[in-house]
């Protein structure tokens, strides 16, 4: 796999100056006093080691500046900058070994590159380095099964009776060599966690169960590779029992793990399966019991058996987590489901640790095995030592697919097979250096593994020029200090640039006297600190900004300015004086002796009619105005302005026909076919397209040129003016005569129109009223008859006397 380590240091030193300059330039902030302090400021400081480097006033804290700025006032060959390195000092390649291949002893396989390293160190600057880690082909296994043989495991403990043989022969898939070990534990063997009754002592168990004495740990086979041992043995095993619910593993886990030369482990892959039903006990738990003492984190076996565990307490989580690291043991907790929460949020503090789930008679147990062994080899973490006081580690990871992984992820590597090769670039800082400089030594292991790297870490302290110091050299007033690195470092009790002044004397006013100006007052001007009879100059919270002079009367920050910059950025700043830079000129440099910005497009200055002060045209005309007088707002067009006198001299037309031959001759006139003989833009300067119109109403067409001065002027004109030609009377009146028509047309059919809609609207009108009428063939309600009857009322009376 490449990485590109290169590339990433050269960022890394980028980040690292692009940061020191977004600070600020904390180099000359640090005010240091010797190259060595100046060199712990920044990985971008530097110290000039040139004589007169000084300014009068200035510190001896101002030898230490950023290497940029460092440059412009000092030679390469004065600046102090040294810088870290790096060597590789074992550097075994990482070894293949596959099951057909000749076996190698464990202590021959290499899986991490390199093994030892050595850094040299400068505060600041990162040093970075690649580690490579290949998981090696048929890698040896030590495998110790610890069982928990309390009552409630009876029935697991008669399918462990037969995991010798079967495991190996499962991972024999995985290496062809396998050791496997079996210890078991039940409590502590104290109130209240078993009965202490003699008869409960003996046999533990109620009933007709037959079980054996309780006891904490007990180792009953170390490492072997002989399966059928691991069989015989853990046949003979008999179930014991306690009281509480809480069993004693992590006295059995502490003993395991510290107890290596009784166990048999070897410098190989380490696996502990710790098989349970049951929760734990752990540190202050003792109590209870009357054990207070912490436990001391040793090998206490005797005969096989942890003798201590009434006098020490159960270990603390991070005690079992320490020692297990150390020893590079990883395990797996085979429990129950009950208890597969609390051993989860276990495996979270214990790295490289893995949780399965156990079957109520752990008839499940290789599968888990192999899985969680699966699980915790594919995955490589690194770890670190404990780092020196200001140090800083960062990891880069390169797996598997191009996935690459920063911060805590830069740590790890997942899904790795046998056989797969994975990098990591490791960055170390120091952030100061260590109390004396002494060497320190730091280690990085991936978790789990015995291989580890070795890196021994040696700091910068001081510059080169240090050893070439002169002690009590004469330069330093007499012997007062030893000269170094260009200046003074000052025995102690003196002071001064050379060491000139005794502490007791600083006040002395003898002394004031000699950094007052012109018997003033002021004491260095107010900007300085008079040590020794010489004025020493404040530093300002600007590092750019800076007092100097004999007197600190002198600044670089109080000249003029212009566009809010400092000598409008065209000059330095010194004693408050502004000092252009060339072409510059003014109090603050704002005034440009460039006259670029003044020429028109004709080529003049200011178009002949002005001057050229300070980049900027003034007209002496105070008709024209503009960046270059080009402008006359009350000024007549150039086209009208000229226009007489081509229209004479081409035409022999207009009103300055009879003194054309006087007023008209101060320009070259050349006459063209058509409009497109012209001159076009581009090939004359200053050139101006005209269309006028002369007396007849006819248009002319002509340009106006200026060359290169006002007496070189062309025109170039149409010879043939374009005129209208007169009306056609015969369309017009034709035209006029039927528009007359059809406008009556029109009219007429308007008129029609309107006639034919108001006859229908009264036709519609009268049919509406007609169906509306109230009357119909029947008697009218208000007519009335004109006849009138009357009956003769003797009429009826003389017919009945007859």
């Amino acid at each position: 796999m490449n990485v590109p380590f290169p590339i990433l240091v050269t960022l890394g030193c980028l980040v690292c100056s692009i940061g020191a300059q977004q600070d600020g330039n904390e180099c000359t902030k640090s005010n240091a006093k010797s190259c060595g302090e100046c060199i712990q400021v920044a990985a971008n400081c530097g110290w000039c080691t040139k004589p007169d480097f000084l300014k009068q006033g200035e510190p001896t804290s101002a030898r230490c500046d950023d290497l940029e700025s460092l440059r412009k006032r000092c030679p390469d060959d004065m600046i102090e900058n040294p810088r870290g390195t790096q060597k590789v000092l074992q550097n075994k390649p990482v070894t293949n070994r596959s099951q057909n291949s000749e076996k190698l002893k464990p202590e021959e396989i290499t899986q991490i590159q390199p093994q030892k390293m050595s850094l040299t160190l400068r505060s600041g600057e990162p040093q970075s380095f690649e580690l490579k880690f290949k998981r090696a082909e048929d890698y040896p296994i030590d495998l110790y099964y610890l069982m928990d043989l309390s009552f409630s495991m009876k029935d697991d403990l008669e399918n462990v009776k037969n995991l010798g043989t079967s495991l190996r022969e499962e991972m024999s898939l995985i290496t062809s060599d396998f050791r496997i070990g079996f210890g078991s534990f039940v409590e502590k063997t104290v109130m209240p966690y078993i009965s202490t009754t003699p008869a409960k002592l003996l046999n533990p168990c109620t009933g007709d169960q037959n079980c054996t004495s309780p006891f904490s740990y007990k180792n009953v086979l170390s490492l072997t590779s002989d399966g059928n041992q691991f069989n015989t043995l853990v046949g003979q095993q008999q179930i014991s029992g306690n009281l509480d619910s809480p069993e004693g593993g992590f006295d059995a886990i502490m003993q395991v793990a510290v107890c290596s030369d009784i166990i048999g482990w070897r410098n190989v892959t380490r696996l502990l399966v710790f098989s349970t039903d049951a929760g734990f006990h752990f540190a202050g738990d003792g109590k209870l019991g009357g054990i207070v003492l912490p436990n001391d984190g040793k090998c206490h076996l005797k005969d096989g058996m942890y003798t201590m565990s009434h006098y020490y307490d159960y270990p603390s989580i991070a005690h079992l987590v320490q020692k297990l690291s150390e020893n590079n043991i990883q395990t797996i907790f085979a429990v129950t489901e009950e208890f597969q929460p609390v051993y989860k949020e276990l495996k979270n503090l214990i790295p490289k640790s893995a949780v399965g789930t156990l079957s109520a008679n752990s008839s499940n147990v290789i599968k888990l095995i192999i899985d969680a062994y699966n699980s915790l080899s594919s995955e490589v973490i690194l770890e670190n030592g404990k780092l020196p006081e200001g140090m800083t580690i960062n990891y880069v990871s390169y797996c598997k697919n191009g996935i690459i992984g920063t911060g805590e992820n830069g740590r790890k590597c997942s899904n790795i097979s046998i056989g797969d090769e994975v990098m990591f670039n490791i960055s170390i800082t120091a952030q100061k250096c260590p109390k004396k400089g002494q060497s320190e030594t730091i280690r990085i292991k991936p978790q789990g593994f015995n291989e580890e790297v070795e890196i021994t870490l040696n700091f910068i302290c001081e510059c080169e020029c240090h050893n070439q110091g002169i002690p009590n050299s004469p330069i330093c007033n007499n012997g007062n200090g030893t000269f170094e690195c260009g200046a003074c470092r000052c025995n102690e009790g003196r002071i001064g640039r050379v060491c000139e002044c005794s502490t007791e004397e600083v006040n002395s006013d003898d002394l004031d006297a000699n950094c007052r100006k012109d018997n003033s007052t002021d004491i260095c001007s107010t900007n300085g600190d008079c040590i020794c009879g010489e004025c020493v100059c404040k530093k300002r919270e600007n590092p750019n900004e800076i007092f100097s002079g004999k007197y600190c009367e002198c600044d670089n920050f109080n000249c003029d300015r212009s566009n809010n910059k400092i000598c409008g950025g065209h000059g330095d700043c010194e004693c408050r004086v502004c000092k252009c830079y060339p072409n510059y000129t003014g109090s603050a440099c704002d005034c440009s002796l460039d006259t670029s910005t003044c020429l028109a497009k004709n080529g003049q200055i200011c178009n002949g009619r002005g001057i050229c002060e300070c980049g900027t045209c003034k007209c002496t005309d105070p008709k024209f105005q503009g960046p270059t007088c080009e402008i006359c707002p009350t000024c007549p067009g150039v086209c009208t302005e000229h226009k007489e006198c081509v229209q004479c001299r081409a035409f022999e037309t207009g009103e300055k026909r009879e003194t054309c031959q006087t007023e008209c001759m101060y320009f070259n006139l050349t006459k063209v076919s058509n409009r497109d003989k012209l001159p076009q833009p581009g090939q004359a300067s200053a050139l101006t397209h005209c269309k006028e119109r002369d007396a007849r109403d006819c248009w002319f067409y002509f340009t106006y040129a200026v060359n290169n001065s006002e007496s070189d002027i062309h025109v170039h004109v149409v010879e043939k003016p374009e005129c209208p030609s007169g009306p056609d009377i015969v369309p017009i009146v034709a035209g006029v005569v039927a528009g007359i028509v059809l406008i009556g047309l029109a009219l007429l059919l308007i008129w029609k129109l309107l006639m034919i809609i108001h006859d229908r609207r009264e036709f519609a009108k009268f049919e509406k009223e007609k169906m509306n009428a109230k009357w119909d063939t029947q008697e009218n309600p208000i007519y009335k008859s004109p006849i009138n009857k009357f009956q003769n009322p003797n009429y009826g009376r003389k017919a009945a006397a007859l």
